[in-house]
């Protein structure tokens, strides 16, 4: 399925453009040698998706390019339309280019505690060094609504630097009119607004609804770009020494926050990356945490499994949880707990799939005419997933809530109440075919991870009630239902041949969701069909350090790449069946598999090791911390 070009867009990019023309030394195959050697590589316009490094502000978030492009921009909010989208589409998605305008290698890293990003690049002639932030302002100074600020410093020698600022407003299907206001250039469209600041970068020249220029960083010199973001309001066009003293002080408040995570096992770099790229997805003015910051990266390349992950998922809720309570973010834990239970409210008694980062449910599905990444279309914002019956989600729901209480916070009137009526719904409602977790596109099934999680929620509201905090007026029902489950689970949904759980009810594939029945407690770790389970898993899933979700048709087109989550879940399974050095080998190669600067895509394609899905990928830096803590207690 291919999406339709733009009326208005270009059919190929101008000539005379700079970032239309290939990087000198810098092209080459998608693959991992470029990037393992430093130097940035691309294929038709597109970097591989490893290359990717983000930032943000807690509000929306970037992604740049090894080769120092900012391909994807959401303003104001991160699920907001874009304002850079050259991921999805090198010729109308829009982007910020900044990079040596001579052949170079490329090091990249996060300042130490941060998500402040730094690149230096490496030339003949010489060195130079870009700091990237979203920065973060204080409440009482006058400043953007959002602001991107790159500081380009010269180390050695002399090097010759281009940018280009190339805004496309609404998914790149609005071209801007770009004027100068106060001398610096002035993008709007509607009620948006951007400006491009520039200091010792050039003269900034308006060329084809981009700005562009050319300098040169020589050692010693100090150049600055600012793009401060107005949406509804008044721009603020600010002076240079303000985006310094912000960016500094973002760093500053990086730091505080890191310096507070309580984490200190053998994989605190990771771990450490992991929080820092998860509150990177916490959205600050609600407290939602999104499963990814980015749309419709695929799958498969030239696949159709490209879908909008801007959105919080239920099925993430209680490993976020659980990851602020291990991590000591207590604020960031309470603020989503009660961000989840204001959205479920909406909807109650049935649960959505997702909700929006404000709380709504409303989320529709349409497909944008982009070319999608190296061609994988279409390209899709909102999710239809949204519609669907999924049972696991209620366990998720108030096994959340019982992590909530165990950490000793408690529960007000409503919120017991409702959960109350949310494991009657459950005893209504197990019994019915759903989609899954996989949210499978084809006819509902009956499967076993669903059946699981319906017997957690309703053992979670039994502890609940047994503890006096919500009420019991219906646990006899809840009891007789949950004993109704386990025997529908060990009935129909375990093979004598496999000698396994099983995907779904009479059938005789296996599912890494599976292992969720033994993390979330469905089955003790000790109890032998977890056990066998967890040997099936590998059996038929596993390849060295990948996991695959599961092996057959899911009404949706194509394959997929091993899905990173399902690795970190087996790590975290071995360890708690006591088996802690093959978890402890395990987690070592998965550590091993992020990208340059520690973050983690959806998926891995095993045969090259490529990115693929929208990234960062919630669920798996999720997965890797709970794993790396479960590990940890077992090891103690």
């Amino acid at each position: 399925m291919t999406s339709t070009p733009s009326a208005s867009g270009p059919a190929s990019p101008p000539p005379d453009k700079p970032w239309s023309r290939p990087l000198t030394g810098l092209a080459g195959p998608p693959d991992l040698s470029g990037a393992a050697a430093g130097r940035p590589v691309r294929l038709d316009g597109y970097a591989p998706l490893r290359d990717y490094a983000v930032i943000g502000d807690g509000r929306c978030v970037a992604l740049i390019a090894r080769d120092g492009s900012v391909d994807w921009l959401a303003w104001p909010d991160l699920d907001s339309p874009t304002l850079f989208a050259a991921v999805l589409d090198p010729v109308r998605g829009g982007r910020f280019l900044l990079r040596p305008d001579v052949p170079c290698g490329a090091a990249r890293r996060y300042l130490p505690g941060t998500n402040v990003l730094e690149t230096t690049f490496t030339t003949a002639g010489g060195t130079v060094r870009v700091t990237d932030a979203l920065t973060i302002s204080t409440p009482d100074a006058l400043a953007p609504g959002r602001e991107l600020v790159r500081r380009i410093e010269g180390l050695a020698g002399s090097v010759p630097m281009r940018w280009s600022v190339q805004p496309r407003f609404g998914y790149g299907a609005r071209t801007p009119h770009v004027t100068y206001r106060a001398g610096v250039p002035v993008a709007t469209f509607g009620p948006d607004a951007v400006a491009v600041c520039a200091w010792n970068a050039g003269q900034p020249q308006l060329t084809g609804g981009a700005v562009a220029s050319r300098f040169r960083a020589e050692a010693g010199t100090r150049a600055l770009l600012a793009l401060p973001y107005a949406h509804q309001e008044p721009l603020v066009l600010p002076p240079r020494a303000d985006c310094e003293a912000r960016l500094d002080l973002t760093m500053a408040a990086w730091r505080r926050w890191a310096d507070k995570r309580s984490y200190a096992g053998p994989w605190r770099e990771a771990v450490l990356r992991s929080a820092l790229a998860l509150k990177l997805l916490v959205f600050a003015p609600s407290a939602a945490v999104a499963a990814a910051a980015t749309c419709s990266l695929p799958e498969e390349l030239g696949g159709e499994r490209n879908w909008d992950y801007r959105f919080s998922w239920i099925r993430d809720s209680a490993f976020t949880l659980n990851a602020f309570l291990e991590l000591g973010c207590a604020p960031e834990a309470t603020g989503y707990f009660w961000w989840l239970m204001h959205a479920s409210q909406l909807t109650h008694p049935r649960l959505r799939v997702l909700y929006r980062l404000d709380g709504g449910s409303h989320a529709p599905e349409k497909t944008l005419p982009l070319a999608g990444y190296r061609g994988s279309a279409p390209v899709r914002v909102g999710n239809a997933a949204a519609d669907q019956l999924q049972l696991d989600t209620y366990g998720e729901l108030l096994q959340t809530a019982w992590l909530y209480t165990a950490a000793g916070h408690r529960l007000d009137a409503d919120i017991a109440r409702r959960l109350a009526e949310t494991a009657d719904f459950v005893c209504a409602v197990w019994q019915m075919p759903d989609a899954g977790i996989w949210e499978v596109r084809s006819a509902p099934e009956h499967f076993t991870q669903s059946k699981m999680m319906c017997w957690i929620a309703l053992d979670r509201a039994l502890d609940l009630a047994r503890r006096q905090l919500i009420p019991d007026r219906h646990a006899a029902r809840w009891h007789r239902a949950r004993q109704a489950i386990a025997e529908f689970v060990d009935d129909r949904c375990f093979s004598a041949r496999l000698n396994s759980y099983v995907r779904s009810a009479d059938s005789d594939d296996v599912d890494a969701s599976l292992l969720l029945g033994l993390l979330h407690g469905y089955r003790p770790p000790g109890d032998p069909r977890m056990r066998r389970t967890l040997t099936a898993v590998q059996q038929a899933l596993r390849d060295g350090p990948y996991v695959h979700r599961y092996l057959g048709a899911d009404g949706v087109p194509g394959s997929e790449g091993a899905f990173l989550a399902c690795s970190f879940w087996l790590a975290e399974a071995l360890a708690r069946c006591d088996r802690a050095d093959e978890a402890v080998s395990l987690m070592e190669q998965l550590v091993a598999l992020g990208n340059d600067v520690g973050l983690y895509s959806e998926e891995i394609d095993p045969p090259t090791g490529a990115f693929l899905g929208n990234m960062p990928q919630g669920l798996t830096h999720l997965a890797l911390i709970s794993a790396a803590c479960a590990i940890g207690e077992a090891a103690r």
